[in-house]
C-alpha cells in the first residue's frame, strides 16, 4: 500500500503543477495578444519612416551627418533585449548564441532584461548600463535608451552600435536577430526588413514600396534640417519597435511553453492513474486470494 500512497502523492503533485502551468498559459495568452497587436501596429510606421529617409538621403551629403558617418577602429557596443522572467522555452538561449556568434569578442553591452544580463555578467563581459522596460511597453521607456546609445556613439567612444533582439514571426516562431543601429547604413534603408511588414501581401507591399521610394519629396525648411530632426526619431522608434518585437516573442514563447508543460502534465496524470489502478487491482486480487486460501485451510 506504500507504493499506492506514493503514486497518489505524485498524481496530486502533478495536478497542482498542471494547474499552475495552465494559469500561466492563460496569463501569457492574454499578454501575448496585446503585445502582438502593439508590435504589428508599429511595423507600418517604421516602414514609412524608412521610405522618407531613403528619399531624404538623396538630397543631402550622407557624410555630413555624424549619425551616418562610417568609422574605423573603436569599440563595439551591443544593446541586448532579453526577458526578465524565464519559462519561455529556448528564447533567451537562442538569442545568447546569436550574440556570441555575431558580436565582437571585446564588445561591451547595454542590457534590457535580467536573463541575458546575468549570462553576460557570468561570462565576464563589461556591462555599461542596464535598463528596465514596463509591460506593455510605453514609447517613453525607449527614448532614454536611444538617447544614451546616441550619445555614446557621438562621443566617439564606440564606432559601431548593434541591437540583439528576438524578432516576432508568429506565435510558434521567433527568430534571434543582431542588427546594426549606428552608424545608420544608408544602403540598407531601402531594404525590406522582416519586422516591418510581416503579415502583409508581399506582392502588393513591394509594389507600393517601389512607388513610394520613387516619389519626389519637397523638404521644408531644408533637407539637412529635416534630416537632423528625423534621424533621432528614426533611432528612437526602431529601438521601441525592437523592444515590442522582443516582448511579443517573449509572451508567445511562454504561452507555447506553458501549453506544452500543461499537456505533458495531463499525459503524466493519465499514465500515473493507469499505473495506480493496476496496482490497486493487483492488491485487491492478492487480498482476495489470501482470504480464499485461508477459508480453504479452515475447512
Amino acid at each position: 500500500m506504500a507504493n499506492l500512497r506514493d503514486i497518489r502523492r505524485r498524481i496530486k503533485s502533478v495536478k497542482n503543477t498542471a494547474q499552475i502551468t495552465k494559469a500561466m498559459q492563460m496569463v501569457a495568452a492574454a499578454k501575448m495578444k496585446k503585445a502582438q497587436d502593439q508590435a504589428l501596429a508599429g511595423r507600418e510606421y517604421a516602414d514609412e519612416l524608412n521610405k522618407v529617409l531613403v528619399n531624404l538621403k538623396e538630397n543631402v551629403d550622407e557624410e555630413a551627418h555624424p549619425l551616418l558617418q562610417q568609422r574605423s577602429g573603436g569599440k563595439e557596443l551591443v544593446l541586448v533585449i532579453s526577458t526578465d522572467k524565464g519559462l519561455c522555452g529556448g528564447l533567451n538561449t537562442n538569442l545568447g548564441k546569436k550574440v556570441r556568434a555575431e558580436c565582437a569578442a571585446d564588445a561591451e553591452y547595454v542590457t534590457v532584461g535580467r536573463k541575458l544580463r546575468m549570462q553576460i555578467a557570468k561570462a565576464g563581459k563589461h556591462i555599461v548600463s542596464d535598463w528596465e522596460v514596463a509591460d506593455p511597453v510605453p514609447f517613453a521607456d525607449a527614448k532614454p535608451i536611444a538617447k544614451f546609445l546616441t550619445e555614446k556613439f557621438l562621443s566617439g567612444e564606440y564606432s559601431i552600435i548593434k541591437v540583439a533582439f528576438t524578432n516576432f514571426v508568429s506565435t510558434l516562431t521567433q527568430e534571434p536577430w543582431v542588427t546594426q543601429l549606428l552608424p545608420i547604413e544608408s544602403s540598407k534603408l531601402a531594404e525590406k526588413r522582416e519586422y516591418e511588414g510581416l503579415g502583409n501581401d508581399s506582392q502588393v507591399g513591394e509594389t507600393d514600396r517601389a512607388a513610394a521610394l520613387s516619389k519626389d519629396y519637397v523638404f521644408e525648411p531644408s533637407p539637412e534640417k529635416v534630416l537632423d530632426a528625423l534621424l533621432p526619431l528614426y533611432i528612437n522608434f526602431h529601438i521601441y519597435q525592437m523592444i515590442l518585437e522582443a516582448r511579443a516573442s517573449e509572451h508567445s514563447a511562454r504561452m507555447v511553453a506553458m501549453k506544452s508543460a500543461t499537456d505533458n502534465a495531463e499525459s503524466m496524470i493519465k499514465d500515473l492513474t493507469l499505473e495506480y489502478n493496476k496496482m490497486r487491482q493487483a492488491a485487491i486480487t492478492s487480498e482476495l486470494l489470501e482470504i480464499t486460501t485461508a477459508m480453504k485451510a479452515m475447512e
